[in-house]
């Protein structure tokens, strides 16, 4: 039985902040949060926390009030969110890693009340003179003068708790509005399926305008566990992560799908802290190997029904194929066809999903709400969130996600529209028309190839390209390949023809760069293995292995062939790091003088040896 029985089951309208008291009251020199060497105990977190409230109240800030939350992942980051819930108001948290230009966008849409900023994100309040300002840094002082007294929120579960912002079919990113009833549910369920209690060690890993980042955070300091924040260098290496978990004890921690797979060919410690890995976001393709010592359970849920809708454990040895699980406590799970009506089981349908989780609808998008949530034809009075995903029932109970019903797409477990990318495409100078898809390389890894029109007289490289779309858009929403089309192939009623595009190949794709070509000894006989590799007529020094097409298989081959022409081992990590012609001789480089410069030694050890003895 988990820590938090008692205030959980008082009442719907106990709320998170209330629950984190709990805990503080109970043990207020429990560690909360670790982030390096640093350690926040529950008490300094609900001290901290309700300053920040009451210096937020003095802003303005209580209940519907929008505080966005512009901060790393750090302890401060943690504060600033619970804080905006102590003071009755919600949270929008945003990605410090995200281009600036996006992130604006997003802040002026939600119509925030304040936006709270670190050193990193300081420069965003420039642009926003009319909101209210806070930097953890700058005001730590005045933030801590703040009264450390409990605010009263004037809060129940049907209030505002907090906003995520995805990918939108209109090609503009759509704000998710999630309460703190759905928060609480969440909470709950996870709970009583996971047997979390304050001995547990989570980590926080998903990126922090990922819906996933808050379900790392609320349950366990709701149960009194400690929440482990994890660097970005840490976080984005497998392996150095896989060893983080290990050394710092994890016992929970979620990873998004792709993650999660490389996780589970990995070697682990016999006996393992860990004994649960969460994964959800995009399609899980294997099963966990018998020797894994901890239970994977795979989770799916748009961020419109409060990040989890259905969950299962997934099973080393069974011949159905893998499930998303069933619904969590408090939600609803209904297959069904075009007039919304239940399909038989084992049919194919679309994925409708009601209860506590789900979101009031979209911030500022009246009609597209009243499209996507609709009426329960099932239980009156109530809601449906259509999902646009294709499902059908198992034997066993568990759905099995088949796909989507429209264009949108998963990559890296990120949800992405193309119109979005198409919309960014569009507006540069260069371009004439573009589409968007996801393809499979040779690896089966999926990636983001965009087909362009382009204008007449022009001629950018796909660095270019890139360049340009890193402003309105993030990193996983950049294309790996750029294709060039004369025109774009459409179907008999005008729209695109997806299926007519061709395949990215070498002999249709715009140059990485412009051509340099290769001058030290290594780069020409570098690009003399890559060139046959990747089937291409020439190499420049500024190419990238991985955008002119190769993938971790021929990245694996292109190392074998290293080994044997330079007689040193480059890492596929170092190849993944350092892809362009010219930084992969640098390090070959490196590897040489660094082989030589040991054999020396061992040549000078060995005549010293040999005098001695003489």
């Amino acid at each position: 039985m988990n820590d938090v029985t008692k205030p959980v089951q008082s009442g719907q309208d106990v709320l998170i902040p209330e629950l984190i008291s709990f805990q503080a009251g109970k043990h207020p020199e429990a560690i909360a949060m670790v982030s390096g060497a640093k350690t926040v105990t529950y008490g300094e977190l609900v001290r901290r926390s309700r300053q920040f409230a009451n210096y937020l109240r003095g802003m303005g800030v209580g209940p519907e009030k929008l505080v966005a939350v512009a901060v790393k992942r750090s302890p401060e980051m943690v504060i600033a969110a619970l804080g905006t819930l102590e003071a009755g108001g919600a949270y929008l948290p945003t990605d410090p890693s995200m281009p600036a230009e996006r992130t604006l966008t997003l802040l002026r849409d939600a119509n925030v009340a304040v936006l709270v900023t670190d050193p990193t994100t300081r420069e965003l309040a420039a642009s926003l003179p009319s909101v209210r300002h806070v930097d953890v840094e700058k005001d730590a002082g005045a933030v801590a003068g703040s009264s450390s007294d409990a605010v009263e929120p004037g809060i129940t579960s049907d209030s505002l708790a907090y906003v995520i912002y995805t990918s939108g079919s209109t090609g503009q990113p759509k704000g998710v509005e999630l309460t703190h009833g759905g928060l609480a549910n969440l909470v709950r369920w996870h709970l009583r399926a996971f047997q979390v209690t304050s001995a547990d060690r989570a980590s926080h890993l998903a990126a922090l305008g990922f819906d996933a980042a808050v379900w790392e955070l609320w349950p366990y300091l709701a149960a009194g566990a400690s929440v482990y924040l994890a660097e970005d260098s840490v976080r984005n290496n497998p392996e150095a992560l896989r060893d983080w978990l290990v050394r710092e004890k994890i016992t929970v921690s979620f990873l998004a799908t792709p993650l999660a797979e490389r996780m589970m060919q990995f070697s682990w410690p016999r006996p393992s802290d860990l004994r649960l890995l969460l994964t959800g976001a995009d399609t899980l393709h294997r099963r966990p190997g018998a020797g894994l010592p901890f239970l994977l359970v795979n989770n799916y849920g748009p961020t419109e029904c409060t990040v989890v809708a259905t969950s299962g454990t997934v099973m080393p040895s069974s011949t159905e194929p893998i499930s998303i699980g069933q619904a969590i406590d408090g939600m609803q799970a209904y297959v069904l066809n075009e007039t919304m009506q239940r399909v038989p089981a084992g049919t194919a349908g679309e994925l409708y999903v009601g209860g506590a989780g789900l979101a009031r609808g979209y911030r500022n998008l009246p009609e597209m709400t009243a499209q996507k949530f609709v009426a329960n034809p099932f239980v009156a009075g109530e809601r449906l969130y259509r999902t646009g995903d294709m499902v059908r029932a198992l034997p066993s109970g568990g759905l099995e996600f088949l796909g989507r019903l429209d264009s949108q797409i998963k990559i890296r477990g990120y949800r992405i529209e193309p119109n979005e990318i198409i919309r960014a495409l569009d507006a540069c100078p260069d371009i004439e028309a573009s589409a968007v898809i996801a393809a499979e390389d040779e690896a089966g890894d999926r990636r983001l190839v965009a087909y362009v029109v382009l204008k007449n007289g022009t001629s950018p490289t796909a660095s270019e390209l890139r360049s340009v779309l890193r402003g309105p858009l993030p990193d996983y929403m950049i294309p790996a390949a750029f294709v060039r089309l004369e025109t774009l192939p459409v179907t008999s009623n005008g729209k695109v023809d997806v299926a007519a595009l061709p395949a990215a190949q070498r002999s249709n794709m715009l140059e990485e760069e412009r051509y340099v070509a290769p001058e030290t000894m290594v780069e020409q006989r570098l690009a003399a293995i890559i060139a046959p590799l990747l089937r291409v007529e020439r190499v420049g020094v500024h190419d990238n292995f991985f955008f002119m097409g190769g993938h971790s298989l021929l990245g694996t081959q292109l190392i074998s062939r290293i080994s044997e022409s330079f007689g040193v081992e480059l890492s596929l990590l170092s190849l993944f790091e350092h892809p362009t012609l010219a930084e992969m001789s640098s390090e070959i480089e490196k590897l040489i003088l660094a082989k030589v410069g040991a054999e020396s030694e061992r040549y000078a050890s060995s005549g010293a040896r040999t005098g001695d003895a003489a």
